[in-house]
Order: structure tokens, then sequence, then C-alpha cells
């Protein structure tokens, strides 16, 4: 409880948000989600695909704060929080924000549509980097691994293992995110 109370503290405030898009990192780690700053650059245009194989690259989402998620079948942790990942899409995504989650990796699509229907995801992009040159691009080396970058198309932070995305302190980070 403590934890919701310096969340909400912080957005009112407007701790660390003097710039559209900056997340109090500080107060996410608190709220138990260990996001790091990134690196504040533009990110990689670098492709991906969809099922049907049609390239697809992070500027088709310019001018939305995203939530960039690689994670793969196989992976227990990421399993566990693709679900989260689908509710935070469902309430915030639109024309400001988009939850971004790529399979990486050998990630057999019937394997994946498979995974999609049994845990009714249904708001999630399926999209691949079977070569996992775009996870390379953002330096993955251990999914679950989330980028997010702001509106601007740049780094805005990152986390390096699974997060409980369907928190409050999830929807404070995304909320700070996509401020104008």
């Amino acid at each position: 409880m403590f934890r919701l109370l310096i969340l909400y503290t912080a957005l009112a405030a407007g701790a660390n948000t003097g710039f559209a898009g900056e997340i109090d990192l500080s107060a996410a780690r608190e709220g138990g989600i260990d996001l790091v700053a990134g690196n504040g650059e533009p990110v990689t245009d670098t492709g991906f695909t969809n099922p049907d194989g049609a390239e697809l690259s992070l500027s088709d989402y310019k001018g939305q704060a995203l939530l960039l998620n690689f994670w793969a079948t196989w992976c227990a942790p990421c399993r566990e929080e693709m679900p989260a990942l689908n509710s935070l899409q469902k309430e915030f995504g639109g024309e400001n924000f988009q939850v971004v989650t790529i399979a990486t990796g050998r990630n057999p699509l019937p394997a994946i549509e498979k995974f999609y229907t049994e845990e009714n995801l249904d708001a999630l992009p399926v999209l691949l980097d079977p070569r996992q040159k775009l996870a390379r691009e953002f330096g993955v080396v251990a999914m679950p691994a989330t980028i997010l970058i702001d509106r601007d198309g740049n780094e805005a932070a990152r986390l390096m293992g699974p997060a409980e995305w369907n928190s409050e302190t999830a929807r404070v980070i995304v909320t700070e995110l996509t401020a104008p």
C-alpha cells in the first residue's frame, strides 16, 4: 500500500517528469518493476515480420509510445507475463500507446498460435524476429526483455527479466510514458 502511495504522489507531483515521456525510475523500482534508464537515443529501425512474412519496423509506430517486449514460447517467465501484457494493451492500447510483443529466435508459428489461444491473448500482435536481429540490436541477452520507447522513438527505459505488467505500477509507468 505504501508503494502505491509513493507512486501516486510522484505522479501527482510530477516527480522526474520534466520532459514528455520521462519515467520516474525510482518510483517504478519502489513499485516492484526494476526499470533502468534507457540510452535516450533513437531506436533501431531493424525489421521484423508478421506471420505472413510482411516486413515491419518500429517506425511503423511513429508518434506512439511503445512497450516493446521480446519473448519466446519456450521461456516460462515470458509465457507467465504475456496475459498481463495483453491486459495492458487492452487498457491503454490506442493512438498514443502500443504493446508490441516480438517472438525472437526459434518460435514455430503453430506453437505461438496455440499459446495465444490457450491464454486468450486477443490484443497482442504476433510478430517475429526469427534470426534475433532486432533483439541483438537492443542488446537482448535473456528473455523476457522489455524496452520502453517514447513517442519520439527514443529508448526511455528497459528491463531484463519479467515484471508484473498488470499492476498499478505498470499503469503509472504507461501514464508517464504517454504524458504530453
